[in-house]
């Protein structure tokens, strides 16, 4: 399962050349998708790091897919420790309630904290967010 993400995502490669930061196209729970101005080859190990998120979210990954994406290039990559995949699914549910908030905005006109489109989202969605 993929869930839209628009998040910022900062990318590096594990040996350490150009850091990028990136947009985020989606989250699933064995990895994400991202766009990139250069891309990766397939197998290239990435350290992935979303500062946006408290607490930030940080993992190492291995780019699975590099795929032409308009001017751009479209790159996927699973995550290397099962425990950054379980974590994941806390970055999916983060990016489903800053969405929730987005959308309660500009379709209801309610302005709601943080806190209370969390509520609202969880006690929505929460039960229908499986594992994978």
């Amino acid at each position: 399962m993929r869930h839209p993400s628009r998040i910022p995502i900062e990318v590096e490669p594990v040996d350490g050349a150009a850091h990028a930061c990136c947009p985020g196209r989606d989250v699933g729970y064995g990895g994400l998708c991202f766009e990139h101005p250069t891309g990766f080859a397939p197998g290239t190990l990435v350290r992935v790091r979303i500062s946006s998120l408290r607490p930030v979210f940080e993992c190492r990954a291995c780019v699975s897919w590099c795929r032409p994406l308009g001017d751009s290039n479209g790159v996927g990559v699973f995550f290397l420790d099962p425990e950054d995949a379980r974590r994941a699914r806390m970055v999916e549910q983060v990016c489903h309630i800053k969405s929730y908030r987005r959308r309660v905005r500009e379709e209801e006109g309610r302005y709601l904290t943080d806190a209370d489109a969390a509520r609202e989202w969880i006690d929505a969605h929460a039960a229908d967010f499986g594992e994978g």
